[in-house]
């Protein structure tokens, strides 16, 4: 009976299957037509619920044929009940169309700010509806995305890779295969200066990414844009006001890999001096040792170093949505290690690739504590005025040590017996960079005529004091290494200042023209920017060249010092002041005819940079400007082939101003090379062309595909050069070659399937440039002769070959959401060598990150971020091999000559966050 009973149950439940059927259908706003995510939806007289996906689809299973009722609800949107009959097979699908909840009507203001401008929706509306060729990262992607800083944010965007820091993170943007130097950054729309002491490109390693309410990526411009952008710009939305109290807290700990495997060296920072004795005291003080902290020399070693990670932003609207006021900081405190084997190079005699002469074995130790704050306060006068005050601070401290032992490949070198000769030096080192700015903006209407007015004040410092270096001699007998003797020590203080002044002026007036509607702007504005740079070095050798180590001392802080330059020398080519003011005007129409949208004009910068040596060492030209006017040019079309298809082309011309640093006449001594300035470099100018189409079948899923094109005169790249006049000395500086070219492929692709998302781009980047190059041949009498040989090469920093691939998971039912971000970068140069077939090349590699977020019902949740996943390394190396090189440590590889190699293993963070 018991068998009977069970057979017939089985029977009944597969002709209920049998005759079960599903529902299926998509959930959109009714205004925009976009799809809605997390929208309930209930199925009365059932148990049944579920929420919409990423694509706005939802799906009930095996239910029973029959009449229902389903329920669609959402917090900000009405409840809507439809019927539904459900058949056996062919159940029509179901497409609901929600409106918002009733707010209150406001007839003389207009809300300045929403709270879904940091939506995965939000950011593709304004890739459709902008002017310019565009990508765009949302603050909501950001949020659950494994980054923790902008710089590692921006590498997920398409025709973008990164040049890394020492401990692996990402630090500047490569757009297009164009060097930093070709792009300029900005905080909501204003242009920020670079702390570098050298250069004008921002590191964007320091700003935190969960300050951000969007992440936009412009690759053409516009008239009322600045044109000093030939690879593209950046733009930080920051968070804004939302329409309702909100707070977003969150805190986070976690570990690098490195530190647990390799522990953690620092040195003792609080005693440091921020100003050198020839600052405190004067320029005829005789420095003494006890001038200087010991602290830097004080190593200390610990295994114990979690990572914080905190951040909090409050906002609301008062006084009737009137007034908005958003607050927000991060603070981030990490430490961070890196392995690294360096070989340093010669080049001898008429041989075709450098001899290896020595391998270098370092350990990097660096602790970073970013912090960021920003704040704004804006006020809507009514629906024809507006004006608001913005403030952001960022500010990032760095502690690195580094220690190394080199192993001299000279005629001491047996690796049969153990036996070399060996150099030890160890560096402790203090960065503080700062970044300020403060905006005052205003929007006013009258009538058509529109105006827009901004007055800044921008600030960026970067201070190095006493950064010290300690070199000692050691020997390896047996394969067992010791320390000797001390050789050296330096101790020099870096600091530079950019201040920038600027206004800027827009207006529009909009009228008909033949039926049409035209915009016509009108402004432009002016900067005054002035840098300040100062370098001073204190060299010391040991007052007792003999002392022995583990008998005479036994630590750095034990070792006597004579120092060698008592009123320090003080770098001619970093103590500099510079200026640079830029006026700039323009004129732009736009409007639309039938299908196509045009926007064009022209824009005019007038430039005088100009640089001050403040102590020359009779260089012909201690002081110096160079003064210019660019017509830049640009047209922006973009032509509707159906509702959601688009095909944009785009013209524009930009230049590219040499930083401070390399128009100064002088050299100064780095550690592996001499670097000089050039007085004579000149602006590069580009012509760029873009033509993109894009398909965007609803309002989360997009298909981009474009090409471009970049002729670039003059571009200026970084070589090492001989001097004309002693040819044996060789300086590392920047100069203009000729005329290169760059082109490629972009493709963009965003697809969502229910609670599984697929973002994927790829781009393909082909550039060129013929610099002259110096070869070295015997002549006929069989002497050395070094003779120039012209070479064709990519563009330094291109690569070739770059992808993304990141695959989403959001239960929004159930509180999840997850990302597996993974992206390649192709092969590209580093270093641009004097000798033909000598650059330096970095290997392409592979970076995978992963996070996971699962949120409560209470408001908080819980994260998890890991990053480095694969520890791909770093590898440096020249394209040939030199036989000589063969048989040492590392080298031995077919076609390639290892130069360097680094590892940073995995970081893990695991967080609480707390929405409102």
């Amino acid at each position: 009976m018991k068998t009977i009973l069970q057979t017939l149950l089985c029977l009944l439940l597969s002709i209920t299957a049998a005759n079960a059927a599903s529902i299926k259908g998509h959930v959109y706003d009714q205004k925009t037509g976009e799809p809605l995510v997390g929208v309930t939806v209930v199925l009365e007289q059932t148990t049944l619920a579920t929420v919409t996906g990423l694509d706005g689809s939802f799906e009930f299973k095996k239910v029973n044929p029959g009449q229902f009722v389903l329920v669609i609800s959402h917090l900000t949107y009405k409840t809507l009940k439809q019927s539904v009959t459900v058949a056996d097979k062919d159940n029509p699908h179901i497409t609901v169309y929600l409106s918002e909840r009733n707010s209150k009507s406001l007839s003389e203001v207009v809300v300045a700010a929403n709270s879904k401008a940091s939506s995965e929706k939000t950011a593709r509306k304004r890739e459709q509806k902008s002017m310019q060729v565009m990508n765009v990262v949302s603050g909501a992607a950001i949020e659950v995305s494994p980054d923790l800083t902008v710089a590692n944010v921006i590498q997920r965007v398409s025709g973008v890779s990164l040049e890394r820091s020492s401990n692996g993170d990402g630090q500047y943007a490569i757009l297009r295969g164009m060097d930093k130097r070709y792009n300029y950054t900005l905080i909501n729309g204003i242009k920020i200066p670079s702390p570098d002491n050298k250069y004008r490109y921002v590191p964007l390693d320091l700003f935190p990414s969960e300050l951000l309410d969007r992440l936009e990526v412009y690759k053409s411009l516009t008239p009322n844009m600045e044109g000093d952008a030939v690879g593209g710009v950046v733009n930080m939305v920051m968070k804004d006001a939302p329409g309702r109290f909100s707070v977003n807290a969150n805190v986070a700990t976690g570990y690098s890999q490195m530190v647990l495997d390799k522990g953690f060296t620092s040195f003792d920072a609080g005693g440091m001096r921020s100003k050198s004795p020839y600052e405190a005291h004067g320029k005829n003080y005789n420095a003494t040792p006890a001038d200087f902290a010991t602290g830097t020399l004080h190593y200390k070693n610990k295994n114990f170093a979690p990572n914080l990670v905190a951040g909090l932003s409050i906002g609301q609207r008062f006084l009737n949505n009137k007034l908005g006021v958003i607050l927000a900081g991060s603070y981030q405190n990490t430490f961070r290690g890196s392995t690294s084997t360096f070989y340093p190079t010669s080049q001898v005699d008429t041989q075709k690739v450098a001899v290896i002469t020595s391998m270098q074995q370092r350990q990097y130790s660096e602790q970073q504590q970013r912090s960021g704050f920003h704040g704004k306060v804006d006020y809507v006068f009514n629906e024809h005025h507006k004006i608001s005050l913005y403030n952001a601070y960022m500010h990032l401290l760095n502690f690195q040590t580094r220690e190394g032992i080199s192993t001299n490949f000279s005629s001491d070198y047996k690796p049969a017996t153990g036996d070399a000769q060996l150099s030890y030096q160890s560096r402790s080192r203090k960065i503080n960079q700062q970044i300020y700015n403060a905006t005052l903006h205003g929007d006013h209407k009258f009538g058509k005529l529109k105006l827009q007015w901004s007055a800044v004040f921008s600030s960026a410092k970067n201070e190095v004091p006493d950064n010290t270096t300690i070199s000692l001699n050691g020997i390896r007998n047996n394969n067992r290494d010791t320390m000797t003797t001390a050789t050296e020590s330096n101790r020099r203080w870096e600091r530079n200042t950019d201040n920038d002044i600027a206004g800027y002026l827009d207006l529009t007036y909009t009228t008909k023209i033949a039926g049409t509607k035209v915009d016509f702007s009108a402004g432009g504005l002016y900067r005054d920017k002035q840098r300040s740079s100062f370098f001073n070095n204190y060299v010391f050798y040991p007052s007792t060249p003999t002392a022995l180590y583990n008998k005479d001392f036994f630590s750095y802080t034990g070792i006597s010092w004579d120092v060698q330059n008592p009123k320090g020398a003080v770098a001619n080519a970093l103590t500099y002041d510079a200026s640079e003011k830029t006026s700039a005007g323009y004129g732009m129409f736009k409007f639309k005819a039938a299908d196509l949208e045009v926007t064009g004009g022209v824009r005019v910068e007038h430039t005088d940079q100009g640089y001050r040596m403040l102590f020359p060492l009779g260089e012909k030209r201690p002081a110096g400007n160079q003064v210019y006017t660019d017509v830049l040019p640009s047209l922006n079309l973009k032509y509707e082939l159906t509702e959601h298809q688009h095909l944009r082309g785009s013209y524009f011309r930009s230049l590219n101003r040499p930083g401070f640093f390399e128009i100064v006449p002088g050299s100064v001594v780095q550690e592996d090379y001499t670097e000089r300035g050039n007085p004579d470099l000149k602006r590069a100018t580009a012509n760029n062309f873009d033509l993109r189409y894009e398909l965007f079948p609803n309002h989360s899923d997009q298909l981009l595909v474009g090409i471009f094109y970049k002729q670039i005169k003059d571009p200026i790249e970084n070589t090492i050069v001989a001097d004309s006049t002693r040819p044996q000395d060789q300086y590392y500086t920047a100069g203009n070659f000729g005329t290169a070219r760059n082109y490629g492929l972009e493709v963009d692709y965003i697809k969502f399937f229910s609670n599984i998302g697929i973002k994927a781009n790829y781009t393909y980047t082909h550039s060129s440039i013929t610099t002259s190059k110096s070869a070295r041949i015997r002549d006929e009498k069989g002497d050395l002769k070094t003779i120039a040989v012209d070479q064709t090469r990519p563009l330094y920093g291109q690569s070739e070959h770059i992808a993304n691939l990141s695959l989403l998971y959001k239960d929004t039912q159930h509180g999840w959401d997850a990302q597996l971000a993974g992206g390649y970068t192709g092969p590209r140069i580093v270093t641009v060598s004097q000798f033909v077939d000598n650059d330096l090349w970095q290997k392409g590699f592979i970076q995978m990150d992963i996070s996971v977020e699962k949120r409560f019902r209470n408001h908080f949740s819980i994260f998890a971020k890991a990053g480095n996943l694969l520890n791909t390394p770093a590898e440096i190396f020249i394209k040939g091999v030199n036989p000589e090189n063969a048989e040492l440590p590392g080298q031995g590889k077919a076609n390639e000559t290892l130069i360097r190699k680094e590892y940073y293993k995995q970081t893990y963070l695991l967080g609480v966050r707390y929405k409102l």
